[in-house]
């Protein structure tokens, strides 16, 4: 599993037109999953993400998490993340998980990140054309991956 983390100051998914969802001050994380992954996975990326330490303190020092902030998160699914560049310049999907593993891994993320942070998450819709608008605060932008936790 492997996700993008921006802290940003505001943000928001769209889709035909419509917002579908909108936050403030948090994260915008880009999720993706392959076929490899398990609820083990979900489980250690939305405790890391919950605790992660990059708001800044009193002292303008990244020493808070956004549950220190009281932030916002909006989860978008984005296959692409697996994406292998290496033969070729078209790049291959194969990595990334089906549907039938992806969509309730995704889904599960969702809901355990929200009770983590002790309010929902907004979400992006699996599988659609989204346009994500965001103002990425910093920036700061961390990528994680759950096969390198070491």
């Amino acid at each position: 599993m492997r996700a993008v983390v921006q802290r940003v100051s505001r943000a928001q998914v769209s889709i035909g037109g419509k917002v579908k969802a909108a936050i403030g001050r948090g994260y915008v994380i880009l999720l993706g999953v392959e076929a490899a992954d398990t609820v083990d996975d979900v489980a250690w990326l939305s405790k890391k993400i919950a605790m992660l330490r990059v708001f800044d303190d009193d002292e303008g020092v990244m020493n808070r998490s956004i549950l220190d902030v009281d932030g916002d998160a909006l989860v978008v699914s984005q296959f692409t993340l697996f994406a292998s560049y290496k033969k070729g310049n078209r790049p291959s999907w194969l990595r990334a998980a089906r549907h039938e593993i992806s969509i309730p891994l995704y889904e599960r993320f969702c809901e355990e990140l929200s009770t983590l942070l002790h309010h929902p998450v907004g979400t992006g819709e699996f599988g659609a054309d989204m346009q994500v608008e965001l103002v990425n605060d910093g920036p700061v932008t961390i990528c994680m991956d759950t096969k390198n936790k070491e």
